[in-house]
């Protein structure tokens, strides 16, 4: 796409943000509460639908396009994690989708009368460690019966559908420690009190996550994304869209940082004259611009190839790693330039410092993220 395409798109996106402005997510923190006008301005719009294929209609763009949209929404002061997985799930259900899991879901999603905002794969016991999750998924007739738990799931209570992951096949009778994972679609509508319990966690953060519990949950056997056994496949194109999508996100965080950096010390004066002309407040800001506009080249490489259908693990990982150092480096630096003002709510400052500091941890954490550098491209021994 053009890049006269993807301004226009940052901008008809920044105007759109115009109406959710910093007092509008302020006002959310005390009772936690869930952007619903926002995102429903979002599907109306047409950008929650951004990767959805026209044929399904959607928009038809790519992983590009979607990560100018969210990293504009982060630059306005804004909170895409409310939504964002709606864009980075396609990953999954586009290349491993049936045509008739496609037919039934893409449509609804597309229109916003189906929200796909949850991702179901991290346990409290295993982490990262995604392969030897504990979750089951056994064939019974024409369901999967499905037990176990998950935890730090967002947006559970506020989407009508679920990717998850669980095992279908005990790990010693696999060859390879990625096989015998499976990949659902969990309609939640159905599955909430009917094998599935939901628990909200009180967070730093306002991403409704949650804890889940499933007890013997049904779920039909059509709904199987991808092969039996291959989940892990599958749910790979889903993170590696998430990892560069949430990098899109941190750059946009980074640059709303910068910004108000920039203007605040344009505006404060101490000892007579703007603090932005002392070299001590000038050059962390000169700083950490070098260091997000770098991270952003990352990023939209990463999401370049994955566009075009190309290996992009390294990339995608490298991506979130080096937004997610730069948006948090920006913003300590935006803490200390506004001094004792940046830790007053009113300022919003301290809402997005704890938002952009997430990122550091997941969706994978900064140490995962050098061990598969160091291991997958310098060659390197396992440490695990």
């Amino acid at each position: 796409m053009p890049s006269e395409d993807i301004d226009a798109i940052r901008e008809a996106v920044a105007k759109l943000c115009t109406d959710f402005d910093e007092n509008y997510w302020l006002s959310l923190e005390p009772d936690r509460d869930y952007p619903t006008e926002f995102v429903n301005a979002l599907t109306e719009a047409g950008y929650l639908a951004a990767l959805i294929p026209e044929a399904y209609g959607g928009a038809g763009l790519g992983v590009v396009e979607a990560g100018a949209i969210l990293e504009e929404i982060s630059r306005s002061g804004g909170h895409p994690g409310a939504c964002h997985a709606q864009m980075y799930v396609m990953g999954a259900v586009l290349r491993h989708g049936s045509d008739a899991q496609k037919s039934k879901y893409l449509p609804a999603i597309a229109s916003g009368e189906l929200r796909l905002q949850s991702f179901g794969v991290t346990e409290p016991s295993t982490g990262t460690d995604t392969t030897s999750l504990k979750t089951t998924a056994r064939r019974d007739g024409d369901d999967f019966v499905i037990n176990g738990q998950k935890v730090w799931i967002s947006r559970v209570q506020h989407s009508d559908l679920m990717v998850m992951l669980a095992r279908t096949t005990p790990k010693d009778q696999c060859q390879k420690k990625s096989e015998g994972l499976s990949v659902f679609i969990v309609d939640l509508r159905e599955a909430i009190g009917h094998g599935l319990s939901v628990r909200p966690i009180d967070a730093m953060i306002n991403h409704h996550a949650c804890e889940l519990f499933f007890d013997d949950l049904r779920v039909p056997a059509e709904n199987l994304l991808g092969d039996l056994d291959q989940g892990f496949k599958v749910i790979l194109d889903g993170m590696n869209a998430e990892r560069i999508l949430i990098g899109a996100e941190c750059i946009g965080d980074g640059r709303y940082f910068i910004d108000k950096a920039v203007q605040y010390a344009n505006d404060r004066v101490v000892f007579g004259r703007p603090i932005g002309a002392n070299q001590g407040v000038q050059f962390p800001i000169a700083r950490c611009y070098a260091d997000i506009e770098a991270a952003a080249l990352m990023v939209y490489h990463a999401a370049g190839l994955f566009d075009a259908g190309k290996a992009c693990g390294t990339q995608a990982n490298m991506a979130k790693h080096l937004a997610a150092e730069a948006s948090w480096a920006a913003g300590d630096m935006c803490m200390q330039t506004y001094g004792g003002f940046a830790f007053s709510k009113e300022f919003h400052i301290e809402r997005k410092f704890r938002e952009t500091r997430l990122y550091r941890t997941a969706p994978i954490s900064t140490n995962l993220i050098l061990s598969h550098i160091a291991t997958h491209e310098l060659g390197l021994p396992r440490s695990f």
